[in-house]
């Protein structure tokens, strides 16, 4: 097995805990984006992998070896870097095969990797020139490069498109995949952007503060989030939590209330919570301004263009609920309608912030 394990694995610097009874296992060949806010110690976890970090406590496994007192170098891993890290003096090719010949890999070896990495990155006409002639998205192509040449089992990269505009971090999202499925490295990314975590991953781990909240695919960590925070994080805007009260098939949510239908009534009674928090994303909002049934009432606060839809902030149950619209057509303090989606219902056990589940799941 190629994977990476982690096994109640602590890091700390002194009395500072970064991350706390980690277990999480990696796949062989997998794409696992690690994701959460800044501070979170998803960048500790993968610098434990590469081996720049030594673990305070539990044990790593890779290729179902443990890794504790394994040095970098020998560990197989190919790591890309935010900041790129390309050696100013050389050209691109030099950087690219830097590493290879540091190792004395054999000149013909050394060119057939460059070759099939150039092709792939579309890096020919850069070859020669040095890192201040490159734009950043062609310095972040060479850093891919340089380390896709290693062929390591194990390739790792931290925040490596932030430095880029949107429409570069698209094209080079596109080039990362035609790499893995090109390689079938296991792949470890690090990020703090929803978009990514969602278009690239096959699995997402969801860090907060240390530790981890949720790890599954991204359709499950949206459409299925285990806890409160992975409901507001995932998302943008982020989800609508609100507190609420069960009452005999209904949910009280200020002095308003709407009914459940028969699922959610048994699946709620059938639960162990007894205070609850309803949440439903902005999306699954339908908003009117005439009387809908089953519906809360809200007024109106503002309304955000973004884009390709409008997010309408209101004022309800003394919440500010947030419901996305086709139209711009909604007038501050105007009294409005919102029926939530019954299919999109997340309900949360309050004492401990976790889902209490969905029907029939």
């Amino acid at each position: 097995m190629k994977g990476i394990e982690f096994k109640n694995v602590k890091k700390a610097y002194g009395d500072t805990t970064i991350i706390e009874n980690l277990n999480l296992k990696i796949h062989e060949g997998e794409r696992l984006i690690l994701l959460g806010p800044s501070g979170c110690g998803k960048s500790t976890m993968l610098r434990m992998i590469a081996g720049f970090e030594k673990i305070t406590d539990g044990d790593l496994y890779m290729n179902a070896n443990m890794v504790n007192e394994v040095p970098s170098g020998k560990r197989n891993v190919a790591m890309v870097f935010q900041n790129y890290a390309l050696y100013p003096h050389m050209t691109a090719e030099e950087n690219i095969t830097y590493g290879l010949r540091r190792n004395k890999v054999n000149k013909q070896e050394i060119k057939r990797r460059l070759d099939s990495v150039v092709e792939t990155l579309l890096l020919e006409p850069y070859l020669k020139r040095k890192p201040k002639d490159l734009s950043g998205g062609q310095r972040q192509r060479v850093a891919l490069a340089r380390a896709v040449v290693k062929e390591s089992n194990f390739f790792l990269l931290d925040e490596p498109l932030s430095n880029l505009d949107a429409q570069l971090r698209v094209s080079a999202r596109k080039e990362l995949m035609n790499i893995h499925h090109t390689f079938k490295q296991t792949m470890v990314y690090v990020t703090h952007d929803q978009i990514e975590a969602m278009t690239f991953g096959e699995r997402i781990a969801l860090m907060n503060k240390g530790e981890l909240q949720m790890l599954d695919t991204p359709e499950n960590v949206y459409n299925r989030p285990v806890n409160i925070f992975t409901a507001k994080f995932i998302g943008s805007p982020p989800t609508n939590i609100m507190d609420m009260v069960y009452d005999n098939g209904k949910a009280i949510i200020g002095n308003q209330s709407f009914t459940f239908d028969t699922k959610w009534v048994k699946h709620i009674e059938a639960s162990n919570a007894t205070d609850f928090v309803f949440g439903i994303r902005p999306e699954h909002l339908q908003i009117s301004k005439s009387p809908l049934e089953n519906a809360l009432k809200g007024k109106v606060k503002y309304v955000e263009n973004q884009g390709d839809q409008y997010a309408v902030f209101i004022d309800m149950a003394n919440s500010e609920v947030i419901a996305m619209s086709n139209s711009k057509d909604w007038n501050t303090d105007e009294v409005i309608f919102v029926q939530p989606m019954a299919d999109h219902i997340h309900i949360f056990d309050k004492a401990t912030t976790n889902s209490i589940g969905y029907p029939g799941v």
